[in-house]
C-alpha cells in the first residue's frame, strides 16, 4: 500500500474511533438550536412559496372573470360603468389598481386606458395606457402601444406619438397592422414638416412590408391600367 492510501486509511479509521464520534455528538449538541432554526426557515419558506403560489392563482381567476364582465360595458359602449363597476363588476379602474401581479390587472391597464380615450380624455388614458406593460405578442400590445401614440396626439406630444408608432410597428411585425402604424407616424412627422424623415418611413412601408395593401399596384377596372402602388403618393407627397 502507499504511503497516501495508507494516510488515507488511517484517518478513516480516525473518524470513526469513539473519540470522534464523541466529538461529532457534542459539536452536534452545541448547535442544535442553529439547525433546528435553519429547518423551520427552511419549511417555511416552502410552505410561503406554495401559500403564496396557491394564492395569487386565485386573485388571477377571480381578476380574470371580472375581466369577462367588464368586457360586456365595453360593448355596449358605457364607459362610464365599465372604469368605475357596476353591479357584479368592480371597474376596470379597481381592478387595475387592486389586483397587481395579475395578469388581469395589466389588461385592466389597458381597458382603462381605451375607455378614457373612447370618452375623450385623454390624460387618463395615457396615465393608464403607459403602466400597461407590453408582451411579445403581434396583436394586443402594437394595438396599445398605437393607442398610447394616438392619445400623445390628441395632447400634442408629437414627438412622443411618432417614436410610439414606430415601437408598435416593429412590435407588430406584420403587413398589415405595422404600415399602418408607420404611416401615422409619416402623417404627423410631415405635421412638422420634416419631409425627410417621413419619406424615409413611407419607403420603409414599400420595401420592408412590399405585400401590405399600400405597396401593391392595382388595376383599373374600367380601363385595365396599372395603378401605382398608394405608398407612391405620400411618397411624391415629400417631395412637395
Amino acid at each position: 500500500m502507499s504511503k497516501e492510501n495508507n494516510k488515507n486509511a488511517q484517518q478513516g479509521q480516525l473518524a470513526n474511533t469513539p473519540e470522534a464520534i464523541a466529538a461529532s455528538q457534542a459539536f452536534i449538541e452545541r448547535h442544535k438550536n442553529l439547525f433546528i432554526s435553519l429547518l423551520v426557515i427552511l419549511v417555511l419558506l416552502i410552505a410561503g412559496f406554495f401559500l403564496t403560489r396557491n394564492w395569487l392563482q386565485e386573485r388571477e381567476n377571480k381578476a380574470q372573470s371580472q375581466l369577462t364582465l367588464g368586457q360586456t360595458f365595453v360593448q355596449q359602449q358605457d364607459y362610464e360603468k365599465a372604469l368605475k363597476g357596476s353591479g357584479k363588476f368592480i371597474g376596470f379602474e379597481k381592478l387595475a389598481n387592486d389586483y397587481n401581479l395579475t395578469d388581469a390587472s395589466n389588461i385592466a391597464k389597458l381597458w382603462a386606458g381605451i375607455c378614457y380615450a373612447k370618452k375623450g380624455d385623454f390624460k387618463n388614458a395615457i396615465s393608464y395606457l403607459e403602466r400597461f406593460s407590453t408582451k411579445k405578442d403581434h396583436t394586443v400590445s402594437p394595438a396599445a402601444l398605437a393607442t398610447l401614440a394616438n392619445c400623445y396626439a390628441e395632447t400634442d406630444q408629437v414627438d412622443k406619438a411618432i417614436e410610439t408608432f414606430k415601437k408598435a410597428a416593429k412590435l407588430a411585425d406584420n403587413e398589415v397592422t405595422s404600415p399602418e402604424y408607420l404611416l401615422q407616424a409619416a402623417e404627423l412627422l410631415q405635421s412638422q414638416n420634416k419631409q425627410e424623415e417621413a419619406r424615409a418611413l413611407y419607403e420603409k412601408i414599400k420595401t420592408d412590408f412590399s405585400g401590405s395593401g399600400y405597396s401593391q399596384q392595382a388595376v383599373d377596372p374600367n380601363t385595365g391600367v396599372v395603378l401605382n402602388a398608394a405608398i407612391d403618393a405620400f411618397i411624391e407627397s415629400t417631395k412637395k
